[in-house]
């Protein structure tokens, strides 16, 4: 066993604070050594537990299993380089399993939560509702995809919020590569479809009928398949 010192949480939708913690039936939380803080601002970071034919399959299909994951190894660096220095809470939603060692993003004051849903919105939408319910007030959402994310860019969008309901950060792909939220919108992530050209435009239109206009960051690249890769800043891969 890690430093990380695994709990089972409760979440019942009550408003929190650092001294009583909500429950969401089995989720578990990883806190780290360290106080739990809270402040207002909340980043959520959704990864992928990084094993070799689980993640960047379309860029596996190309390159093999072992290059996909090298690249995802890469990105999850650089994501945890870019996240270090926010002045909000970190909290990583992983997609399969806690890890007890080598964990994302293990330092002080990081939280882990599992991943919970039967599809991307829901998944995305649990976590926002989780943050909701520990007492936070502007939620970001990242993935580990985007190898042009900059620590300015994230205290851009949480300066956003503090103006508007919502901000989108626009992929190259017509996704998004960043969700911000004040409240919870069900709507927006419910009962739809992804993984298409669409999806970011799609969400505006939700976030719209919800009465809710969105501010709008700069557009930045993901990297899904090997086009993507060629076309960024990792290319050409070192060995």
């Amino acid at each position: 066993m890690s430093n990380c010192l695994i709990r089972d949480l409760s979440l019942q939708g009550s408003t929190v604070t650092a001294a009583r913690l909500v429950q969401d039936r089995a989720v578990r939380v990883v806190f780290y050594k360290g106080a739990f803080m809270l402040s207002g601002k909340l980043l959520i970071i959704f990864a992928r537990n990084p094993v070799p034919g689980r993640v960047k399959t379309r860029l596996a299909a190309i390159t093999g299993n072992e290059t996909a994951l090298k690249v995802y190894q890469m990105l999850l660096e650089h994501t945890a380089s870019v996240t270090k220095t926010t002045s909000a809470q970190r909290a990583v939603f992983y997609s399969d399993e806690l890890p007890d060692e080598k964990c994302f993003l293990k330092n002080e004051g990081t939280l882990a939560f599992l991943q919970k849903g039967t599809d991307l919105g829901e998944k995305m939408l649990h976590a926002f509702e989780t943050g909701f319910a520990l007492g936070f007030r502007h939620i970001l959402l990242i993935g580990t995809d985007c190898p042009d994310l900059q620590p300015e860019l994230l205290e851009q969008a949480f300066k956003s919020l503090e103006r508007h309901e919502a901000v989108l950060g626009p992929a190259k792909d017509g996704g998004f590569y960043l969700i911000g939220l004040n409240k919870s919108h069900p709507d927006v992530f419910l009962r739809r479809t992804w993984s298409h050209n669409q999806v970011l435009k799609k969400t505006v239109e939700r976030l719209e009928e919800n009465g809710v206009s969105p501010e709008l960051l700069p557009e930045l690249r993901d990297i899904d398949t090997f086009e993507d890769l060629q076309q960024s800043r990792l290319w050409p891969l070192s060995d």
